[in-house]
């Protein structure tokens, strides 16, 4: 009984750990950006397009292409995101990382007014295949509890767009 007794501080102090180990958002896999939502018009053209914007943020000028991504945002805005092939989908450049540079963007809020929480914008830069890797902090810090989460990866310029989301990890 004396040894039990003993163990219950230890238990108990392990049980908030637990609980934050549990307390991470989790993304796994991503999709590149398509920049046009719809079109519409007569036949085979469009005469207007809808842009596909995302919770406010406007979408690339072209298409873009992510083979994998991975993201764990933690409950303080620690965030680190491993991407794989974040490379053009189109144009003359197609298949290259156009010399970009990413951070990353939780919004939590399902409606506007949407929070856009970001890591440093100067972002990282793309390798060569496209690889990137962020290690950062989210500012401001997400809430306790983020409803309808999405985490946009958005190149480094003075109006940023976003290149590819998070597939969030619902469990």
């Amino acid at each position: 009984m004396k040894k039990a007794l003993a163990l219950l501080p230890f238990l108990v102090a392990l049980f908030p750990l637990a609980a934050v180990a549990d307390d991470t958002l989790k993304f796994r896999g991503g999709i590149g950006v398509l920049p046009v939502a719809s079109g519409v018009g007569l036949a085979a053209t469009a005469d207007v397009v809808n842009r596909n914007i995302v919770r406010g943020v406007q979408p690339a000028g072209q298409i873009w292409v992510i083979s994998a991504l991975t993201a764990d945002v933690k409950s303080d805005g620690r965030i680190r995101v491993d991407g794989r092939g974040l490379l053009l989908g189109g144009g003359n450049a197609i298949g290259f990382n156009a010399n970009a540079s990413v951070f990353a963007t939780l919004i939590c809020e399902a409606a506007a007014p949407f929070t856009e929480r970001s890591t440093n914008g100067a972002g990282v830069a793309l390798e060569p295949n496209g690889d990137f890797r962020i290690d950062d902090v989210l500012f401001p810090a997400p809430p306790a509890v983020c409803a309808s989460p999405v985490l946009l990866i958005r190149n480094s310029q003075p109006n940023p767009a976003w290149f590819a989301a998070g597939i969030p990890k619902l469990d």
